[in-house]
């Protein structure tokens, strides 16, 4: 299987390594990590959020009027992310509404147009907090709750699953 998403310089194909051999390697290898920083995180990281897994996830890619946004910082996002996402650093995310539709206003964003997009975030995986903080900052922001999904496998299990990974 195949999929074909735009991104900002032309279209980019997801699919899964045929090698049966290939492994995951380096830090996405390792099983554990010191909580906290790296605690295991909610299934839904906040009242209303849905979580999404990879084919809801390519779904939302490939859909213009949605956007999947990677919620890591942005070393981490130049180290390989999901073509077609759109790196905001969780802690720019309640201060870049304006990006995904929101209004800005004087005292915030005014969230509640047709024009504001449905969004998945997504981090390094069941153990990042990073995109469930998101989540919540863009939420207190005025951003609807019921528009952002989670994608909690984020990039480590995105890698197992041998998808596609920008350089």
């Amino acid at each position: 299987m195949q999929f074909d998403v735009p991104t900002d310089t032309g279209p980019q194909s997801i699919s899964r390594i045929q090698d049966e051999t290939n492994m995951v390697t380096g830090e996405w290898a390792r099983t554990s990590r010191p909580c906290p920083n790296f605690c295991i995180q909610p299934m839904i990281p906040a009242e209303g959020v849905s979580t999404i897994g990879e084919l809801e996830l390519i779904a939302m890619l490939q859909d213009p009027t949605q956007m999947v946004i990677d919620s890591r910082v942005e070393p981490d996002f130049k180290g390989g992310a999901i073509p077609g996402a759109v790196n905001i650093p969780y802690t720019q995310a309640a201060d870049r509404l304006d990006e995904l539709g929101c209004e800005l206003d004087f005292d915030g964003f005014i969230c509640d147009g047709d024009a504001v997009k449905s969004v998945a975030l997504y981090c390094n995986g069941p153990w990042c907090g990073q995109s469930p903080t998101a989540a919540r900052r863009m939420i207190k922001a005025g951003f609807p709750a019921k528009k952002i999904f989670y994608y909690r496998g984020g990039m480590q299990v995105w890698r197992m699953l041998g998808l596609t990974v920008t350089e």
